[in-house]
């Protein structure tokens, strides 16, 4: 019988955290990340559910014979964006999957 109590104590648990889960990742979906190239050239802004919602670029920042250095700053910013919407991910979400050693 005790056995019983702590599974259904368990269950529960299980599905309250889950609502909470839930909860906070759709909360870190409405908020928004911007990334950066160097000297602000280029800014990608991102939801934090990892969708590109836009990308600004300056017209310095454009130079028809160095395409490259654009295609740089345009990855630069992109990565930056990407890296700060895992990163926040991490913060918000990771305490509910630390020590579970998969």
């Amino acid at each position: 019988m005790m056995n019983g109590m702590n599974m259904q104590q368990m269950v529960k648990q299980a599905k309250e955290m889950q609502k909470k889960m839930m909860a906070e990742h759709e909360e870190l979906a409405k908020q928004q990340f911007v990334g950066q190239a160097p000297d602000g050239m280029v800014t990608a802004t991102f939801t934090g559910d990892n969708k590109l919602v836009n990308l600004e670029i300056k017209p310095e920042a454009v130079d028809p014979d160095d395409i490259g250095m654009l295609s740089d700053l345009v990855l630069a910013a992109v990565n930056d964006g990407m890296k700060k919407v895992n990163d926040a991910t991490q913060s918000t979400l990771g305490k509910y999957t630390r020590g579970l050693g998969m």
